[in-house]
């Protein structure tokens, strides 16, 4: 910790492919640390390096001045935050309340709401970098809320990640990381695309990512996970079934603001394939499945 940063008592709700990374950053940073995750033995190198095991959320947040949580899905987030148990309820007047969760804008703004109430400040604050950028401490931040929770944050922020803004209100930060998704979602609709035809075409997978790599179809995606596509590497750095989750909830924010984006609705429609078959736990680049496993001729888009 520098010698102008503050040590703050930190509360962690959340612990899994990238929280657990996420939260050793603050430790390493120099913050006291209070955990809790729903398996606690997900906790336990954390607890080893000298986090405090907390029973409940609650009890994270009546330890923390900081409250941060990375979770699964809205409902898993609404339930942390505003159900009896939950951090809102418990946590101190003044306390800071990040999540980090990718979530519904319609949600970060209840819970700001909610906070206010109690004194509390409250910002959604969703990530892009994956586990590996967790692990490096590199991730993208955006986030949504007051100036004044923002400037509190900083410094936590800047233990987890490298790219740090500031979106606007609450939910603006959720919002952002919506059109984060559904960059994304078509980008893998176009790199497994484009492998399923230089294979149809019998190419060599590898010398055409080698080729096109290069050039103006160059991505991070096509770069990073290509490779793992043409390798059947489908190991997850972030799982489908929640991949799934963040288009659903886009999906349903264009819907409200009246928008039709036809390449997300059909993302979702072939990542949700993946899930009825099983592959949910996997990585995105599982959709490579769907076009070499998967498609019949009668599923022709």
């Amino acid at each position: 910790m520098s010698a102008t940063a503050k040590k703050m008592k930190v509360g962690f709700i959340g612990l899994g492919i990238m929280g657990q990374s996420m939260a050793g950053h603050l430790l390493d940073a120099g913050h006291d640390l209070n955990v809790y995750n729903r398996t606690r033995s997900k906790a336990e190198d954390l607890i080893g390096r000298g986090a405090v095991w907390c029973d409940s959320p609650g009890k994270v947040a009546a330890a923390s001045d900081v409250v941060i949580t990375v979770v699964g899905y809205p409902r898993d987030v609404e339930e942390v935050y505003l159900g009896p148990a939950g951090i809102v309820a418990h946590a101190h007047e003044g306390a800071l309340l990040i999540d980090m969760t990718t979530s519904s804008p319609d949600l970060a703004r209840r819970i700001a709401r909610a906070a206010v109430t109690r004194g509390m400040t409250a910002l959604d604050a969703p990530v892009s970098g994956g586990d590996g950028g967790a692990r490096t401490g590199t991730l993208t931040i955006m986030a949504g809320g007051s100036d004044e929770g923002f400037a509190r944050a900083r410094p936590l922020f800047e233990a987890m990640g490298t790219t740090i803004v500031h979106m606007g209100a609450a939910g603006a930060g959720q919002h952002t990381k919506m059109a984060n998704q559904i960059a994304i979602a078509s980008t893998m609709l176009a790199v497994s695309e484009s492998l399923a035809y230089a294979e149809a075409a019998g190419l060599s997978l590898g010398q055409v990512l080698e080729v096109i790599g290069t050039g103006a179809a160059s991505s991070f995606l096509l770069n990073g996970l290509g490779p793992k596509m043409v390798a059947a590497d489908y190991s997850p750095g972030f799982f489908v079934h929640h991949f799934v989750k963040d288009m659903s909830i886009a999906l349903a924010e264009c819907e409200r603001l009246g928008l039709d984006l036809p390449g997300l609705a059909l993302a979702r429609r072939l990542y949700q394939r993946l899930v009825d078959g099983g592959y949910g736990e996997e990585g995105t680049q599982a959709l490579y499945r769907v076009y070499t496993q998967l498609m019949g001729v009668s599923d022709a888009v």
